[in-house]
């Protein structure tokens, strides 16, 4: 069945189509590794992952399309994300959340998007990288 938009409908894109689909959404998952190798100051988070990254990078890239309201490419291929789950392995406070928040920040900062969506991704990005974290902390 194709979806038609209707005279006088008013079709809102998904943040997957705003970002510019798969090529976006690829080219934001490439700036947010650039920034987690390059950046010193995210080094807890970049040394919790392997010496390639390319396969947590294939896999931010699935997970984030459908997300993002695209395709349900990490669900068709994975399974349920269970992010929390996944993550327990990993030690993750509120420094290791900021760190993967200003990864993602500058990458957001590098695709040709508005402010007002940078912020809203930023806001959601906030939301469910702050329920990852599993370290208690005085």
């Amino acid at each position: 069945m194709i979806n038609t938009v209707k005279p006088n409908q008013i079709y809102k894109l998904t943040q997957y189509e705003k970002l510019g689909g798969e090529a976006g959404v690829r080219r934001l998952v490439k700036y947010f590794y650039q920034t987690m190798h390059n950046v010193a100051e995210v080094k807890a988070i970049r040394d919790m992952h392997a010496s390639d990254l390319g396969e947590a990078e294939e896999k931010l890239y699935l997970f984030l399309s459908g997300w993002l309201g695209g395709p349900s490419l990490y669900i068709e291929k994975h399974g349920d994300p269970r992010l929390r789950a996944r993550h327990l392995s990993f030690s993750i406070g509120t420094k290791e959340r900021d760190q993967w928040l200003h990864c993602m920040d500058q990458a957001l900062a590098k695709v040709d998007i508005d402010k007002p969506m940078h912020d809203e991704l930023m806001q959601a990005f906030f939301n469910t990288a702050d329920f990852m974290r599993n370290k208690s902390e005085q």
